[in-house]
């Protein structure tokens, strides 16, 4: 049987001082910037979705194409927005997240590495 070859685990100092690193608070950073305004836009058109369906019921029930009105398509939009927004993430973080990840937790394998 072939064992499975584990790069070394870094140590808790280790990994506070990679946390207090300038790169990890970068990766930390752009993370914000993106995950921080995308929930406040889903939470704002969500909301306006529940207060239209609530108190703007002649309007939702406007029809737009036989038997849809502007609610079935509004709350259909709702669906189709989580798609958009769960792929839009995924392409940052392919393009922007996870290559800082990969080289911090790098930096760490290998200091913990040198350590022993």
């Amino acid at each position: 049987m072939s064992e499975e070859v584990r790069p070394p685990s870094p140590s808790g100092e280790q990994f506070l001082a990679a946390a207090a690193s300038p790169e990890f608070q970068d990766l930390k950073r752009r993370l914000r910037r993106f995950v921080f305004p995308m929930t406040v836009f889903f939470l704002i058109w969500y909301a306006v979705y529940v207060l239209l369906s609530t108190f703007a019921i002649d309007f939702m029930a406007t029809p737009v194409l036989g038997n849809y009105n502007l609610g079935m398509l509004i709350g259909l939009g709702q669906f189709i927005s989580t798609f958009v927004i769960t792929g839009l993430y995924v392409r940052f973080a392919n393009r922007e997240l996870d290559p800082r990840a990969a080289k911090i937790r790098g930096e760490l394998e290998r200091a913990a590495g040198a350590e022993r």
